[in-house]
């Protein structure tokens, strides 16, 4: 019997259609549900939309049509963007699905039977886009804490949950599972700013609005999104509360929920402490993904500051946005999107890496073997280039599986991409086109061909879940039926297709410019730090610096950062590595301040980071911040220390 896997990704809002970064979201589950299919897993995966609230009604107003109408075509429209992506749901929820408003009127009125709900009257500060209620300190200056909107007084009477009841068994929980919520760095978020302070009782209820699942008791309101959405990763498996059902009982808790960071509070506290009051098992695992960034800020609908997927598939297709999306993406750090970085990403691992491969090695069979697959390789002589490829083959699964299993896609796909490009190296060492210029080479060159190809096989099954069109198109030239099958010498190859044609950069951006009719992000600012990279000359602006707005300055995240250890760059005069404490998390920062401090003159002091910069690779390391430095026209650099009493990961203001 195989083991069952349960998958979720947060659902989506129906008041505008998904940009980039909630399809990212559909993408990485997607890919960790084809990976546990592979694997053999019973996979469940689920997703779907959310269809009820104030926004909902409001745009239904101004357009001029019913809420039903218009959740049904944005419903409609998420389902065809998300078949067209390629996301492998097995049931696409909807909470205007009669069996999910039945089942939330029942959780509502078991919560309120035994005490959990009670009704009273709320005063607070409400943010629309949001649907959220906060404090005069959470939204000083009458702005939202989290889109950066306008919120308004709002008094009304509603129903409350009491999520403090339960917060001390949802600390244990948490103490007891420390893998419960992924990153960690989001658990020091949860305790330091919520549960550790003391929660607050959850209104649950509106009675301002009339589109939702009306209360049951009290049909002047209804019921409020952290029951009604909250409630489908068990709805969607045909949870009621008198009789959980068969396909319940064998699929939950799920195993992961995954949901972008922004929404982990609602996640990771008051959907676990639901659980607890119905009496269910918790989820295994919460991962609250990163933001996709564009112009340094998160993608919202609310702000404008939109990328759209289906823009990014018309002109680069839709397993190389896969790809893209998935590559560029950290566990847990957020990514910045460019075009040209994308078409660069595009050129080279799809292109040149990949494509490049595929294709030399196709053409060189048909040439020298005639299209027919040769006698496979056995062991190779060790220490040769043939050793050094087959240990890498015997051990890309392993290493690809892992990640996998820590949910940290993009250091899987970069395990994976080893092997292809190891390949072409390999083409270069052994030269099949000298040796298939000598007949007494032949055993040799069949012996270098099928080594490629075998390697080629398996890239194209791990492939699957990444990238599954492109699996199964590189199948097909091998001559196989699907991605996982067994190479057979004496086979025929099938048809030779390019895989990723070369982008020309200028032409491809002037396309997209036209194509969306609007001006393309900036490129986000580089990790900037005194290195051998960035010569003075270039840093220094000309002239009069022009002012920046508030905002602007409010994007950069400045957090003191404790130096646990200091050391020189093998091979560099000038960077020097640290590893800095930031409280949530320890980080790797890369500084060219090495011919001005020695590394135990900084080891131990609290330094400046700018927390929220790309990462950047130097040297084969990754740089996750910038060491805030001053420096005068003669090159006298000084780092900025923070007070030594400083606690790390304060935030600098």
């Amino acid at each position: 019997m195989k083991p069952k896997f349960y998958i979720t990704t947060a659902i989506f809002y129906t008041s505008g259609k998904p940009h980039a970064g909630n399809v990212y979201e559909a993408i990485l589950a997607d890919a960790v549900a084809r990976w546990k299919r592979r694997t053999g897993y019973d996979v469940f995966f689920l997703t779907g939309t959310d269809e009820h609230g104030q926004k909902v009604q409001q745009k239904a107003e101004s357009e001029g049509v019913s809420p039903q109408a218009l959740v049904d075509g944005m419903a409609a429209h998420i389902r065809r963007l998300f078949d067209r992506m390629d996301i492998s749901y097995d049931h696409f929820i909807r909470t205007t699905d009669q069996a999910h408003r039945n089942t939330v009127q029942k959780i509502f009125i078991q919560l309120y039977n035994q005490g959990d709900i009670y009704k009273a009257s709320y005063e607070g500060l409400y943010c629309t886009p949001c649907e959220s209620f906060y404090t005069d300190t959470q939204a000083a200056g009458g702005v939202c804490p989290d889109c950066g909107g306008q919120v308004g007084k709002a008094n009304e009477e509603a129903y409350f949950f009491k999520l403090s009841k339960y917060a001390d068994r949802l600390i244990a929980h948490y103490k007891a599972n420390p893998g419960f919520l992924r990153p960690d760095s989001r658990v020091a978020e949860m305790m330091n700013n919520f549960l550790l302070p003391g929660l607050q009782d959850l209104c649950v209820s509106r009675s301002s609005f009339t589109w939702g699942v009306p209360v049951p008791i009290d049909e002047r309101h209804v019921i409020y999104v952290w029951i009604d959405a909250l409630s489908n990763y068990i709805t969607g498996l045909g949870y009621d509360t008198e009789n959980p059902g068969e396909h319940y009982k064998k699929y939950w808790p799920t195993d992961v929920h995954v949901l972008g960071k922004d929404i982990v509070r609602f996640h990771a506290i008051y959907w676990p402490i639901i659980l607890l009051a119905l009496g269910e098992p918790l989820p295994e695992v919460i991962l609250g993904h990163p933001w996709l960034l564009m112009n340094g800020a998160k993608l919202s609908k609310s702000t404008g500051n939109l990328i759209f997927a289906e823009d990014l598939a018309n002109h680069f297709g839709v397993d190389a946005v896969r790809h893209i999306l998935l590559a560029e993406m950290p566990y847990a750090q957020d990514s910045s999107f460019t075009y040209d970085q994308a078409i660069a990403r595009f050129n080279t691992d799809l292109a040149n890496i990949l494509g490049n491969l595929v294709s030399r090695t196709h053409a060189m069979t048909v040439k020298y073997c005639g299209g027919i697959i040769p006698p496979l390789p056995a062991e190779p002589t060790p220490d040769t280039p043939d050793s050094e490829l087959c240990a890498l083959y015997n051990a890309t699964e392993a290493a690809v599986s892992a990640k996998m299993d820590e949910y940290k896609v993009a250091d899987a796909i970069e395990a994976l991409w080893a092997l292809p490009r190891r390949c072409n190296k390999f083409i270069d060492e052994t030269q099949p086109w000298l040796l298939g210029k000598d007949e007494a080479q032949k055993a040799r060159l069949d012996e270098v061909l099928g080594r490629l190809l075998v390697c080629i096989a398996k890239t194209a099954d791990l492939l699957q879940p990444f990238m599954p069109s492109t699996a199964d198109r590189i199948a097909k030239q091998l001559g196989l039926s699907k991605p996982g099958d067994a190479l057979v010498a004496g086979a025929k190859l099938g048809q030779a297709e390019t895989l990723f044609a070369r982008l020309d950069e200028k032409k491809k951006l002037d396309e997209i410019a036209a194509d969306i009719g609007r001006g393309l992000p900036d490129a986000p600012p580089a990790t900037v730090v005194i290195s051998e990279t960035v010569p003075d000359s270039e840093r220094r602006a000309e002239g009069v610096t022009p002012y920046i707005s508030y905002d602007d300055f409010a994007k950069v995240e400045m957090r003191v950062a404790k130096v646990l250890s200091c050391e020189r760059v093998e091979k560099s005069d000038k960077l020097l590595k640290l590893t800095v404490d930031i409280g949530t998390e320890q980080r790797t920062v890369l500084s060219g301040i090495a011919q001005h401090y020695q590394p135990q003159a900084l080891t131990g002091r609290n330094v400046l980071l700018v927390a929220n910069l790309a990462p950047r690779k130097m040297r084969g390391m990754e740089s996750q911040g910038m060491i805030l430095c001053s420096e005068t026209s003669d090159a006298d650099v000084r780092v900025l220390f923070a007070d030594d009493n400083a606690i790390p990961g304060s935030t600098v203001r």
